[in-house]
């Protein structure tokens, strides 16, 4: 189960659009130390968790034990084929 802290530093919309733009293009899992290396500016560490936490709520990424992975479709056909599709 996840703390809460105190958060010393909200991330802006940029740096948001920053992390979301490498886990897209990613091809495989992400370590947080990786994503932070292929990130083109450093940022706090705890600044990413905020990040990756606002991600993850709004179901567009997986944090796992083995790593970060993009998960988010955005496709219209895909939303059209989930909305008429049948339960089983």
């Amino acid at each position: 189960m996840k703390q809460k802290q105190e958060v010393l530093h909200y991330p802006n919309l940029k740096t948001v659009l920053m992390v979301e733009n490498v886990l897209k293009n990613a091809n495989s899992l992400l370590s947080r130390e990786e994503l932070k290396s292929r990130l083109p500016k450093q940022i706090m560490h705890q600044t990413l968790n905020v990040i990756l936490e606002y991600l993850e709520n709004s179901g567009k990424i997986i944090d796992g034990r083995k790593g970060i992975l993009w998960i988010y479709n955005q496709n219209p056909k895909l939303e059209k084929a989930i909305a008429s599709g049948k339960e089983l």
